[in-house]
């Protein structure tokens, strides 16, 4: 689905659906609880990349850049598979043609079949700090400055999975920088080591061409934003499988502006095969302090020493 308007506002109909929401966290808790008393505890370490919103944070490119630097396969739900993604979903398809070696589907599974392998580097568990099928050795929670808490509620009524209590339980927190500097509304606890990290979104054209941008992603705004020239845009539901004819109307819609169709590489990997050396994507750099790199290195190090 189009992330809600109200998910970033708090509107009269944010504040309605408060009372589902509290159902909604409440009876997450629950469950949440129940699944923790039979969480596999796993020989290899587990580091897990999440996040408290539902989705659009940017999280992808964080986990692609401690598995490249930790050597260390991906599992992941893989969300939203379909046929223009070889079945595994667009983040999974995105890591993959990295050279990264993805697992997509039931995490609890892939982490138990990866750990009867001999090999001893760590595993990174994308989107896993809700799921506590799993005992993580570390976990990262990743936000965006532009985008903060939302409105600060729950889901339904806000993005948030659960409340920023939860910041409690995680090891390290990575904030992607932005002009907006919302993370202000957060409270981490100072225990909680922040590091940062930097987004550069390149885009294939020079400045002077004419863009009609699509995304189907979480925020895609936010996407429109750092791009120039842009005289058209269209958004799709996040993880939305396009379709021939969702391309030809792109297509015509570009032409009408006299621009050029440009979107992002994980809407890209979702485009029918046909299209993809038609229309481009702009590829997104992300860069993260080098100090978190040896303060990870340290803990999983730290974890080995202790297993030993």
């Amino acid at each position: 689905m189009k992330t809600p308007y109200w998910f970033m506002h708090k509107t009269i109909l944010a504040f309605l659906l408060t009372p589902i929401a509290g159902v909604y966290y409440f009876i997450s808790r629950m469950v949440y609880r129940i699944r923790a008393r039979r969480a596999y505890v796993p020989r290899r370490a587990v580091i897990c990349i999440g996040n408290i919103l539902a989705g659009g944070v940017g999280k992808t490119p964080i986990v692609r850049m401690i598995a490249k630097y930790m050597k260390a396969p991906v599992v992941m739900r893989g969300y939203k598979s379909g046929k223009n993604t070889s079945n595994i979903g667009d983040e999974a398809l995105m890591l993959a043609r990295d050279g990264l070696a993805v697992h997509t589907g039931h995490r609890k599974s892939n982490v138990m079949l990866l750990d009867r392998q001999s090999d001893d580097t760590p595993i990174v568990m994308d989107d896993g700090f809700q799921n506590p099928g799993v005992k993580k050795t570390i976990s990262i929670l990743v936000f965006d400055e532009n985008i903060g808490i939302g409105n600060g509620f729950l889901i339904p009524a806000g993005p948030l999975r659960e409340t920023p209590r939860a910041i409690r339980r995680a090891d390290a927190i990575i904030i992607i920088r932005g002009a907006r500097n919302k993370m202000l509304r957060v409270k981490i606890p100072e225990n909680i080591p922040i590091f940062y990290a930097e987004n550069q979104t390149v885009s294939p054209y020079d400045a002077c061409e004419k863009l009609f941008a699509f995304a189907g992603i979480g925020y895609p705004r936010k996407f429109f934003s750092v791009l120039s020239n842009v005289v058209g845009t269209r958004v799709f539901a996040d993880h939305y499988q396009y379709t021939e004819s969702d391309i030809e109307k792109l297509i015509n819609d570009a032409a009408r502006h006299s621009a050029k169709l440009i979107t992002t590489e994980k809407d890209w990997v979702r485009l029918p095969k046909k299209y993809q050396r038609q229309i481009k994507f702009a590829e997104l750099n992300t860069t993260i302090d080098s100090a978190f790199f040896e303060w990870l290195k340290g803990k999983v190090n730290g974890y080995s020493n202790k297993k030993n």
